[in-house]
């Protein structure tokens, strides 16, 4: 068996540039719920609104800890918390269920990539023709 081609480019720091493009996602679709924080639950300086302004500084602080070991149970548990908010505000609930799955697919995604760079199969490591 040979051992897979050294790549060139690390594919993982394209994942976590989408990782942090999620979590920046994430940022502005919770801010879009501000406004129903504020006509529905007495204003943004209730505890609701500190709950989603919360949440939009840790979703903003890990987007600078991406490339860490422990970012991804990190966000992780950042979204069974906001899923966990379903009780405070159903909308934020239904934020946390609705990226929840995005990322479930993108961790799968991840897997993926690592278990097809670990054979070798990725394009980068493919070997060129000589000329």
């Amino acid at each position: 068996m040979t051992t897979p081609a050294p790549l060139k480019k690390d594919p993982l720091k394209a994942f976590r540039g989408i990782m942090a493009g999620t979590l920046i996602l994430e940022v502005i679709v919770v801010a879009l719920a501000l406004p129903v924080i504020a006509k529905l639950h007495g204003g943004v300086g209730t505890l609701v609104g500190w709950v989603a302004f919360g949440f939009i500084a840790l979703f903003i602080a890990m987007c600078a800890f991406v490339r860490r070991p422990w970012a991804i149970p990190a966000v992780v548990a950042l979204h069974v918390l906001l899923i966990a908010t379903w009780l405070l505000l159903p909308a934020l609930g239904v934020i946390g269920v609705i990226f929840g799955l995005v990322w479930v697919y993108m961790l799968w995604l991840r897997r993926d990539l690592l278990k097809r760079m670990a054979e070798g199969r990725l394009p980068a490591q493919q070997q060129q023709p000589a000329e």
